[in-house]
C-alpha cells in the first residue's frame, strides 16, 4: 500500500493567528524564518492574522514596525488588546463616557474610536481606568490611576504580560505595571488580551476561520489563551518559553506542537496516532511507563518526538501537570534544553 505523504501546518488549517513579541521579532530585530513563513501562509492561501497583547501601537504603526523586520501585513489584519478593551467597554459604557487612559496615545486613540472620552488625569467624571504598556508610562500617570481605582473607577487593563521581549532581552511588559496598581489598591482588574480568549474568538469570527492556529512564545498568554478558546496552539522556541516548561505547564498552559521556529511552516507535519500507552508520530515514537515517559525512537530535540509526548501528556495527564520523567531508550533520564 502507498503511504499518502504527510499534509503540512498549512494544509491543516485554515487560518494562522500569529503572535508578535518573541515570535515575529524582538524589538527592531527580525526572528529568522517568521517573515518567510507569513509569505509562505499568503502564497498557499491561508488567511494570517496578528493577535497582540501590545497596547503601545496603533493596527497602523503595528503594520508599519512589521514592515521593518520584514514582515508584510495590512492593518485590517489585525487583533489587538486595546481593540478588544475599547469594544468590552463600549458595551459596558454608554458612549461618551470618561475613561482614565493609564498607557499611551495609541490606546487613548483605540479609546476615541469606540465613542469614549480618553483623558489622563483623574476626577469626578471618570468611569472607568483601561491601562496598557508605553514606554512613556510614568509614576505620576499610575498615580492617577491609583486614585481613580481607589474611587471605585472599573478598571480593565489590555494584557497582564509581566515581561516584553526586547532586541536586549526580557523588559517589564504591562503586567508588571499593572501589579504596581493592584498592590496600591488592591484591587483586581479586568483583563482584555490573552490569556483571555475573547482576542482569539474575536479573530476567527471577523475571518471567517473555523479551524485556526494560535501561533506564539508564551505559555501564559498565547497558548493559554489558545486552550481557553479550544484552538490548537503551536509554541514556538524563540522568546520566552522552552520545552520542559511547555511539557510541565497546567493543561490549561500545555501546547498542540512545539517547534523550534518557523522555518519549516510548510513542510510535512506528521500528526500523532495512539496505540495504547504507546505515541507515534512519522518515524518516531514514544511509550508511557508508569507515569515516566520513554523515547523509544528520536531525540527530544526532535519536534515529531515531542509532538508524540505531548500526545501522551494530554491522554494520560489531562487534569494535572506532568511530574514523571522523560526517558531515553535506555531508560536515562534525559532534560531537553530550556530552549
Amino acid at each position: 500500500m502507498i503511504r499518502r505523504p504527510d499534509r503540512s501546518l498549512l494544509d491543516l488549517y485554515d487560518a494562522l493567528l500569529f503572535d508578535l513579541d518573541g515570535t515575529l521579532m524582538h524589538g527592531a530585530q527580525p526572528i529568522p524564518h517568521a517573515a518567510e513563513a507569513v509569505g509562505t501562509a499568503r502564497e498557499a492561501g491561508v488567511p494570517v492574522v496578528f493577535a497582540t497583547n501590545n497596547a503601545s501601537r496603533t493596527p497602523q504603526q503595528a503594520a508599519a514596525h512589521l514592515a521593518v523586520v520584514g514582515v508584510d501585513a495590512r492593518p485590517e489584519e489585525f487583533v489587538t488588546s486595546p481593540q478588544v478593551a475599547s469594544r468590552l467597554l463600549a458595551e459596558r459604557l454608554a458612549p461618551g463616557t470618561t475613561v482614565l487612559v493609564v498607557g499611551g496615545p495609541s490606546l487613548a486613540a483605540q479609546i476615541r474610536e469606540a465613542g469614549l472620552t480618553p483623558v489622563d488625569t483623574d476626577s469626578e467624571a471618570v468611569e472607568a481606568v483601561v491601562q496598557g504598556w508605553s514606554p512613556d508610562l510614568d509614576w505620576a500617570l499610575l498615580a492617577e490611576g491609583a486614585y481613580a481605582i481607589r474611587r471605585g473607577a472599573f478598571w480593565m487593563a489590555t494584557n497582564i504580560d509581566a515581561t516584553l521581549p526586547t532586541e536586549r532581552g526580557l523588559a517589564p511588559g504591562n503586567g508588571s505595571l499593572v501589579a504596581a496598581l493592584r498592590h496600591a489598591t488592591g484591587a483586581e482588574p479586568a483583563v482584555a488580551g490573552k490569556p483571555e480568549p475573547g482576542m482569539f474568538l474575536v479573530a476567527a469570527a471577523e475571518h471567517g476561520s473555523r479551524r485556526p492556529l494560535i501561533v506564539g512564545d508564551r505559555l501564559d498568554t498565547d497558548i493559554e489563551g489558545a486552550v481557553r478558546a479550544g484552538m490548537d496552539s503551536l509554541l514556538v522556541l524563540t522568546g520566552v518559553d522552552g520545552t520542559e516548561a511547555a511539557l510541565r505547564a497546567d493543561p490549561v498552559r500545555r501546547p498542540t506542537f512545539i517547534v523550534p521556529d518557523l522555518a519549516e511552516i510548510a513542510a510535512p507535519f506528521a500528526l500523532p496516532v495512539l496505540e495504547g500507552d504507546r505515541a507515534r508520530c512519522g518515524a518516531v515514537s514514544a511509550r508511557w511507563q508508569d507515569g515516566d515517559v520513554m523515547i523509544v525512537h528520536g531525540t527530544v530535540e526532535d519536534p515529531a518526538v515531542l509532538r508524540a509526548v505531548l500526545a501522551l501528556l494530554r491522554t494520560h495527564c489531562a487534569d494535572q501537570p506532568w511530574a514523571g520523567r522523560l526517558l531515553d531508550g535506555d531508560g536515562l533520564e534525559i532534560r531537553p534544553a530550556r530552549r
